[in-house]
């Protein structure tokens, strides 16, 4: 009986998305959850729990559907590729604008960024019109994200289902509006840089 009863409701169903107009939009994805299980991004999440920067991140994906959010993840190995020190120095506030820096305040898809016919553009970041990255698409069609002190490249799509966009990124972003000098290397990069 249970079976008849689904099996009748079923033509209601099909007659409701077949007259239904445009495409089906899903929820934005909780961006911690996605982070926690998509890669090795725990350093990146730390500090974006730490600070309630992910909170921030997830009111732009969940209120501001028709902008969106994308956000530039940097893998566990980016962090550990400076000194310690380097993040330890910062303030909480240099904590929470560099963690904005990761981030703009439109949904991009990877063709989107790519530049058709254009070789870089500046665009602001979620911490503010000061803080701008370099967006390049080179002649092998990589994309790259430039600050001040980084040259990161995007090494793979994470999420990108409008109206959030998440790239892994194999650098830290690192602006000059925090770090008015190069950061240090840590250790065992410095050694392969000899």
């Amino acid at each position: 009986m249970l079976a008849i009863i689904v099996l009748s409701s079923s033509p209601a169903t099909a007659h409701n998305t077949k007259n239904h107009a445009g495409p089906i939009h899903l929820p934005p994805p909780d961006i911690a959850d996605l982070l926690s299980v998509a890669g090795p991004f725990q350093t990146f999440l730390g500090y974006l729990q730490k600070t309630n920067v992910i909170q921030t991140f997830q009111n732009q994906a969940n209120t501001t559907t028709a902008a969106g959010i994308t956000i530039f993840v940097p893998k566990d190995s980016a962090f550990t590729a400076l000194k310690k020190t380097t993040l330890a120095r910062l303030t909480k506030n240099q904590l929470k604008s560099l963690l904005l820096y990761h981030a703009l305040r439109r949904f991009y898809s990877l063709s989107q960024l790519g530049l058709p016919g254009r070789r870089s553009r500046l665009v602001a970041t979620f911490a503010g019109s000061r803080y701008t990255l370099n967006l390049t698409d080179d002649i092998v069609g990589s994309i790259r994200v430039r600050s001040t002190w980084s040259n990161a490249k995007i090494r793979s799509s994470v999420y990108v289902t409008a109206p959030v966009a998440v790239y892994e990124v194999d650098k830290v972003l690192l602006p000059k509006q925090i770090f008015k000098s190069r950061p240090p290397l840590g250790l065992a990069n410095s050694v392969r840089r000899s």
